[in-house]
């Protein structure tokens, strides 16, 4: 099974059958207690959240650290930055105008730390949600604001379109890089400007697709005399259920295990 980021993976798990409102709220509690974790004692603590969360849902971790590969770069570059410009006062490695100091290396680790808990964590909701369940839960979180007149539902059809399609998008861009090297288009040049050049006979007939189906669906909604969410029925109504009281309870718990970690160790 290959798993990328963002993708729905069916399952029948406590995490599954969760209330998506409460996984929203769940997941941004998680974001702020990682976000706000100062030592490696706290950081230990979101650690085993995020194992016992993907046990739990029955997602095999090892599979999601392999869809991280595209945020490598980026964490690489974290590190590095963080480590030639953090100061601090213990120096460890003092060569021509380059200056390591021990806070920078410690530094640099628990940004590297953050950023793959908050990307492992916030992932296991768009592993455990449908695009449709997803949908219901933001446009019911955001239903009081329709007293002011805010769009809660189109934006929430707006965010399930573009969630629903991201897997149709990826598997039409891999057919289309196969066609372009059948022709003899090369995507692994080291040349920049080349690699630049040979991604452009991608992006053209990606975008053609992209008008299509938004043209397609556009039709199809009209056809079936959509006219936004106002007097619908839903097939699935939310309940708040002993579930979701459990996950509360366990994900305040954390928070209050990293505050006391930030407060005391």
């Amino acid at each position: 099974m290959k798993i990328t980021i963002g993708q729905f993976v069916p399952g029948n798990s406590i995490l599954h059958r969760a209330d998506p409102r409460t996984k929203f709220v769940l997941t941004f509690v998680y974001m702020i207690a990682v976000i706000i974790a100062e030592n490696f004692v706290a950081y230990s603590a979101a650690i085993i959240f995020v194992c016992a969360t993907y046990l739990c849902a029955k997602i095999n971790i090892a599979k999601i650290i392999k869809s991280l590969k595209p945020l490598l770069i980026m964490m690489m570059i974290t590190v590095v930055l963080n480590v030639l410009f953090y100061k601090g006062e213990n120096v460890l490695l003092d060569f021509w105008k380059i200056t390591i100091y021990k806070e920078g290396i410690f530094f640099a680790v628990k940004m590297l730390l953050r950023i793959v808990l908050l990307v492992l964590g916030s992932s296991v909701l768009m592993y455990t949600t449908t695009s449709v369940m997803l949908t219901d839960g933001i446009e019911s979180l955001l239903s009081p604001l329709k007293k002011i007149h805010f769009p809660a539902h189109e934006i929430a059809m707006m965010m399930s379109i573009a969630l629903r399609f991201i897997p149709t998008f990826v598997d039409e861009t891999d057919r289309i890089m196969k066609a372009q090297k059948a022709r003899g288009s090369d995507f692994d040049s080291k040349n920049l400007i080349q690699k630049i050049k040979s991604y452009i006979p991608i992006l053209i007939p990606l975008f053609i697709s992209a008008w299509r189906k938004a043209e397609d669906l556009a039709t199809a909604m009209n056809a079936r005399c959509y006219r936004g969410g106002e007097g619908r029925t839903k097939f699935k109504v939310l309940r708040f259920t002993y579930i979701d009281l459990l996950l509360t309870i366990i994900t305040i718990i954390l928070l209050v295990v990293i505050v006391l970690a930030n407060k005391f160790m």
